[in-house]
């Protein structure tokens, strides 16, 4: 039986949501793991249990909608400079750390408290 486009999508989105399921199971320093398309639209998102969020709805509209610009301005320059491995925002109380996958950006946030970013990070990959 062929798959409507309507279930295509469904099931891509069950696919991104268990990525971030996989991503916050990595540490409990990992406060929240999302996937946003091109246009800065959350396609899934997952905040720990127990975490309150930093940012207010319209506040995580604006931030979503930045990344997806800065991800989709930066397709110009691959051939010059390569493939994006992934994007680091140290801010005071959370590291941002950005992904791109097949037209999607995959947001993770991460407390400032984790000791050790760069392994987080490589064990991200591997989930991706």
């Amino acid at each position: 039986m062929v798959k409507t486009p309507a279930e295509i999508w469904k099931d891509e989105i069950i696919q991104y949501r268990k990525k971030c399921q996989s991503i916050l199971q990595l540490s409990d320093s990992i406060r929240y793991a999302g996937v946003i398309n091109a246009y800065g639209r959350t396609l899934t998102g997952i905040v720990r249990p127990n975490v309150k969020p930093l940012l207010k709805s319209e506040q995580v509209k604006n931030e979503f909608f930045i990344i997806s610009t800065l991800i989709t301005l930066r397709k110009d320059t691959v051939s010059a400079i390569g493939k994006l491995d992934y994007v680091l925002l140290q801010h005071q109380k959370v590291s941002i750390v950005i992904f791109q996958k097949d037209g999607m950006a995959y947001y993770i946030s991460i407390d400032r408290t984790e000791k050790d970013v760069d392994k987080t990070i490589a064990s991200i990959k591997k989930i991706l």
